[in-house]
């Protein structure tokens, strides 16, 4: 992405290298959001409605993120693109697998999801480290709420013991069909 401008103290060099990591995070953001509201619209079983009402403010807090991040790019001297062409060709993941199906499903599958998106940002605050803190502090802030998130859907798919029932599992369908089972 070319930036003409950005703030004081950051080159347009490293400007242009927060901005291609924002718009990363912008694209898995609108994807997430997307994901979250499928899977509130096509969660069944018992404890729907535990889960069903679980993930509506998780979609306001991520799309709330969305809009952060494309400010952030816009505040850098960029243009956000929030377009689902964007998505689309930003994505380095698949597209989210699972249909109607129970709560233990979705949530061993959103479990994979959390660990996509957790481990991308990461990999945006280690390059923002040097680059720009203020951009660090915001997605280390997105960071640990995404992280205490997981661990509302993690709740759901733990024995007494601390075992995950998707543990091992590397795909969302294989992570469903293990909670699937475990339930």
């Amino acid at each position: 992405m070319t930036v003409s401008y950005t703030v004081p103290g950051l080159s347009t060099d490293d400007a242009e290298q927060v901005v291609a990591a924002l718009q990363g995070r912008l694209s898995a953001y609108n994807d997430l959001h997307l994901t979250l509201k499928h899977v509130h619209w096509n969660v069944v079983g018992p404890h729907f409605i535990a889960v069903h009402e679980m993930i509506d403010p998780q979609v306001d807090l991520v799309r709330g993120y969305a809009d952060e991040v494309a400010e952030r790019i816009a505040t850098l001297g960029a243009s956000p693109k929030g377009t689902p062409g964007a998505i689309i060709a930003d994505r380095t993941w698949d597209d989210y697998s699972v249909g109607r199906d129970t709560v233990l499903a979705h949530l061993g599958a959103l479990d994979l999801v959390y660990n996509g998106v957790i481990e991308a940002n990461r990999e945006v605050m280690a390059l923002t480290d040097d680059l720009d803190l203020v951009t660090q502090d915001m997605i280390i802030a997105h960071t640990a709420e995404l992280e205490k998130f997981q661990w509302f859907v993690r709740a759901h798919l733990e024995d007494m013991r601390g075992r995950l029932s998707t543990a091992g599992a590397d795909s969302e369908s294989a992570a469903a069909d293990d909670a699937r089972a475990d339930g």
